[in-house]
């Protein structure tokens, strides 16, 4: 018989056995757990500890529910880096490990309505999806090899870009269309400028805006992260005197091309004639404010900083032959001019970078309808791709090959596929860490042809068609 004396609690389990546990507390316990609801959870979860995703203590995902921040976290990453995934598949892969996972009845399975689903996914804290951000970055950025930095420095390379969303009225407001559209025919856009590795390939950091909001105000909201000793590298785009003095203000070095107009009003009586050159000039602060800067923030500037000027020439056959010119807080004599031009060159890297995170994980047009849910499947994009990132970085160092030849579409691939094979691994760390291996050796082994100065013009062959495709 059953004790029912409100005394002696802790002998009840010894004497009578553990009360039984309802259908719907066990499905609570196992569903939880979550160790293989998502195909990443096995391959990425050494990369991500799991107190991040722990149930919080208070407020929000603190009670226990089905869709809990560790299965709703995974879920959402799996949207990620599917092709159209959408919510519907999230619910139904949910509902297909309860059935398999749990008992089965009918309430041990979760509904297949995707509001619960939604709303649970709304509740993810953009503070625990910052940290494992920072996380991955850590992780990435300790494993850099000391031999790899250049010159014993950080290189980091920043560009910007734009993305796109749904059209509705909440994302309308917050980044609305161009104003060359008339309204009703465009889609709202944002501004984003990256931070980017260009030793491990890191999305280090991102600030976004509006379309009226101008990179070069993103970038500099994206200065106090740098870490002086640091070294910036940018196009023209980025290129001006306020963005050189506050980058050397802080103790960040910086690599510009500088354009031609600035050339003309800035230094052009301290250039040489010649038409490759390597010197130091002074550049003067502009006499008038640029638009992108304050009064205060424009009185703040020095009068003239030392930069180092270094022009050469790109001649190939059967091109154009063209001339660069760049400028350089680096004034130390044993960083060559050929230094700063191969180094410049690999700038390159930062368009490949924006195209494997807005093309190969479908970030260019972002699927959520609400501001709230954009800023977290932004950030569910850089997790995604720092997640990649860290395993290609894994299998370049486990089998001795150069990282930037290793093909981020060739690990996602890979990383798609042996993913559905560790999910049938439960319960066989042997057979997990088989697959993981070879994984890992595929990636390695997929490496891009090394081709530096070759030229892909673009062309769209494939026209729209001016009629509306039949349905079937």
């Amino acid at each position: 018989m059953r004790n029912a004396t409100p005394f002696f609690h802790a002998f009840g389990p010894l004497l009578f056995g553990k009360p039984p546990v309802s259908g719907l507390s066990e499905a609570f316990a196992k569903f939880s757990e979550c160790t293989s609801l998502s195909r990443l959870r096995k391959l990425f979860g050494a990369s991500i500890p799991a107190a991040f995703l722990d149930r919080r203590p208070s407020g929000e995902n603190s009670r226990r529910r089905l869709f809990s921040l560790e299965v709703i976290f995974w879920s959402f990453l799996d949207q990620v880096q599917t092709p159209q995934g959408s919510c519907r598949e999230a619910v139904l892969k949910a509902m297909a490990f309860a059935r398999r996972k749990l008992a089965p009845k009918k309430s041990a399975s979760p509904s297949a309505d995707t509001s619960a689903y939604c709303q649970a996914r709304a509740k993810i804290p953009l503070t625990v999806m910052n940290e494992i951000h920072d996380h991955l970055v850590d992780r990435l950025q300790t494993r850099i090899p000391l031999d790899g930095l250049w010159h014993g420095r950080h290189v980091r390379l920043v560009d910007g870009s734009g993305l796109s969303m749904p059209d509705t009225e909440a994302n309308q407001a917050r980044w609305p269309q161009s104003k060359s559209q008339k309204p009703g025919c465009g889609f709202p856009a944002m501004n984003l400028v990256g931070i980017f590795c260009l030793h491990s390939g890191a999305l280090l950091h991102a600030a976004h805006g509006d379309r009226q909001t101008h990179e070069t105000k993103l970038f500099q909201q994206l200065w106090s992260t740098l870490n002086p000793g640091d070294l910036t590298l940018t196009d023209r785009g980025f290129c001006s005197f306020g963005a050189f003095a506050g980058l050397s203000a802080r103790g960040v070095d910086s690599l510009m091309r500088l354009p031609e107009k600035k050339i003309r009003v800035a230094i052009t009586s301290q250039l040489p004639k010649a038409a490759n050159f390597d010197v130091i000039v002074t550049w003067k602060r502009p006499a008038q404010r640029p638009r992108t800067m304050s009064p205060d923030e424009f009185a703040l500037l020095p009068e003239s900083l030392p930069a180092r000027v270094v022009r050469y020439t790109i001649a190939h056959p059967g091109f154009r032959t063209q001339s660069v010119t760049l400028v350089t807080s680096l004034l130390d004599p044993s960083i060559t001019a050929s230094d700063l031009a191969d180094l410049y060159f690999r700038r390159w890297g930062v368009e490949l970078h924006f195209r494997e995170i807005k093309i190969h994980l479908h970030m260019d047009i972002l699927r959520c309808k609400s501001p709230h849910m954009i800023e977290r499947e932004l950030r569910m994009h850089f997790i995604a791709y720092n997640l990649i990132r860290c395993l290609m970085q894994k299998a370049a160092l486990t089998h001795d090959v150069d990282l930037r030849r290793v093909s981020f579409k060739g690990a996602l691939d890979a990383l798609r596929q042996f993913a559905n094979a560790a999910a049938g691994a439960e319960h066989k760390p042997r057979t997990l860490s088989a697959l993981v291996e070879e994984m890992l050796l595929a990636i390695a082994r997929d490496l891009v042809p090394l081709r530096p100065c070759r030229t892909e013009p673009r062309v769209r062959k494939r026209r729209p068609k001016n009629y509306a495709a039949s349905s079937f």
